[in-house]
């Protein structure tokens, strides 16, 4: 009990120092981060990927950082691209984006295979094309 109160006396004289220098305490993403750009271009790129593809294992948390640019049309509710996979939206796989940077928690499909990954928002020309692919294995 004693290791527990020493633990949390701790915890809280930091988050007291974090409060009085003005410091925000962020959590730390709860899976693997992947990086997708939703280009004005209208396509998905992933740094150092000539063709755009998150690969993950089943069940896997991932932490996605998307990066978005408006391509030539947006939606009315301001969303310029969205990320949507329809097998796995009750997985959180439908995703509305705006222009800049947002972040989410998702989780790959409980079952391995292919998943294709689109744009719903019709964002210009090209969106027809604006797609990848989410591949998960065992």
């Amino acid at each position: 009990m004693k290791k527990f109160a020493t633990h949390t006396a701790a915890a809280w004289v930091l988050a007291g120092a974090a409060i009085m220098t003005g410091a925000t305490i962020t959590p730390a993403p709860r899976g693997r981060l992947v990086e997708v750009l939703a280009d004005k271009d209208n396509v998905f790129k992933i740094p150092g990927q000539k063709k755009a593809v998150i690969y993950a294992k089943v069940g896997e948390p991932l932490h996605l950082r998307i990066t978005s640019h408006r391509g030539g049309e947006s939606a009315h509710d301001g969303a310029v691209h969205s990320f949507v996979i329809k097998k796995l939206e009750h997985l959180g796989w439908d995703i509305r984006l705006m222009e800049g940077v947002q972040e989410f928690d998702v989780v790959a499909a409980p079952t391995p295979g292919e998943f294709l990954c689109e744009c719903t928002v019709k964002c210009g020309r090209n969106h027809e094309d604006m797609n990848m692919k989410l591949i998960v294995t065992k």
